[in-house]
């Protein structure tokens, strides 16, 4: 959510803001609206001024004995003028506080320009890619070949974009969860969450998912809503609140599955797990000062980056442009992952600094001292990582030319010593 009072400081940067998303500039309407509504209050309160003479007036005729039946007309008219004049500022309030909502953040300056994924900017590449002796391949074909990895019966029991797991592939991403959540929270200092996977309208909202991603997530006949991400309830749990600034910053994480409905993905990513439409994934949330918050965003970011190190995943980090960045992010790194059976990077982790953004939707503030003005609190977010991708790409760059996979030693310990799956 922006704040008003900075488009009505300088419209043209808000417009230009707007413009480096290839958005149309809103300032003008949006200020029409605003000077409607202000209009209605100031003249409201001229008109509740009146009536407050009207009322002493009315009463003293009455103690007098005199008529007042011409001032009770006038008190009559009033409240119909007033209850009109009200409605006109609750719809321009409306009016606004709706086009607001479907306003992406504003970007950070060094966030490059771009309308796609093509001008994202690689910060550093990290490990080596392996040569392998032999053409490696795509990890549904090492999966479906074990006969570990099932799409069709998965189809049979909810259609497509969904997997069936068995043996050691289903305890090897089981593996991968707890290997990143022992991680996050021994090492990074992440407290552990354990959050409903159905959430109400307000968080959905609060954590710019409603209303601009409503067609990508699915809803109950309830009114609940399937969680995207494990960062909707986890950032929801500070809405409202005001916390104070000896507790921040607040980091947490989550293992959870995650529903999505893959809308305009039609012809993307059909084969495999890449994109489904239920997955597991560690979710990381920072709530922190709006003065940390960049240190906490590298800090996140380097927190997904050793989940990879340790597993030996080559990766590269990048800095998403203009036309890549998310809607409530201000700025977004992305990791890839390589995978050498697509001979392709592909991201497995997206970690984002919203700023105030989130805050001014679900009113999360931190107060600094006793008796301060709270002030809104800056979050973030990061996939530290997306389980069932990280599964594709240890399948992928463990592989062995006999179709077996080879587990990363630091997950050994988690599959009882298992050195070779296959």
């Amino acid at each position: 959510m922006h704040d008003l009072r900075a488009l009505r400081a300088d419209p043209a940067a808000f417009d230009a803001a707007l413009a480096r998303r290839g958005l149309a500039p809103v300032s003008e309407v949006l200020l029409a609206r605003d000077e409607a509504r202000r209009t209605a209050l100031t003249r409201l309160q001229e008109l509740q001024a009146r009536r407050n003479a009207l009322s002493k007036e009315i009463g003293q005729a009455k103690r007098q004995g005199t008529d007042s039946s011409t001032l009770e007309a006038e008190a009559v008219s009033l409240r119909g003028e007033m209850e009109g004049l009200q409605a006109e500022a609750n719809e321009a309030d409306a009016a606004i506080a709706a086009a607001l909502a479907e306003l992406p953040n504003r970007l950070d300056p060094s966030v490059p320009d771009g309308r796609d994924e093509s001008a994202n900017v690689v910060v550093h590449e990290k490990s080596a890619r392996r040569n392998f002796p032999f053409a490696p391949r795509q990890h549904f074909e090492l999966g479906e070949a074990m006969g570990l990895m099932d799409f069709a019966a998965a189809s049979k029991l909810s259609g497509s974009r969904f997997v069936v797991l068995r043996g050691a592939l289903a305890r090897l991403e089981r593996a991968l969860g707890q290997f990143m959540l022992d991680l996050q929270t021994g090492e990074h200092g992440y407290t552990e969450h354990n959050v409903p996977l159905l959430v109400n309208e307000a968080a959905m909202y609060g954590t710019d998912k409603l209303p601009k991603f409503a067609d990508q997530s699915f809803v109950t006949t309830d009114g609940r809503w399937l969680i995207p991400t494990a960062e909707v309830p986890l950032t929801s749990l500070v809405a409202g609140e005001i916390v104070a600034e000896a507790g921040l910053p607040l980091r947490m994480t989550a293992l959870s599955a995650c529903f999505r409905s893959e809308a305009g993905a039609a012809g993307r990513d059909t084969r495999g797990m890449l994109r489904q439409h239920q997955f597991f994934k560690v979710e990381l949330v920072s709530v922190t000062t709006p003065e940390e918050s960049e240190a906490e965003h590298e800090r996140m970011t380097r927190a997904a980056e050793t989940v990879l190190e340790r597993l030996e995943i080559p990766y590269r980090r990048m800095l998403l442009c203009a036309g890549d960045t998310g809607f409530g992010a201000a700025r977004t790194y992305d990791l890839e992952a390589w995978l050498p059976g697509q001979a392709a990077w592909r991201e497995i982790s997206s970690c984002s600094n919203t700023r105030d953004f989130q805050a001014r939707r679900m009113n999360a503030r931190l107060r600094r001292s006793a008796g301060g003005a709270p002030e809104f609190v800056h979050t973030l977010n990061g996939s530290g990582l997306a389980v069932g991708r990280t599964l594709i790409a240890v399948m992928e760059n463990w592989q062995r030319e006999d179709g077996r996979i080879d587990v990363p030693p630091v997950l050994r310990p988690y599959l009882g010593g298992l050195e070779t799956i296959g």
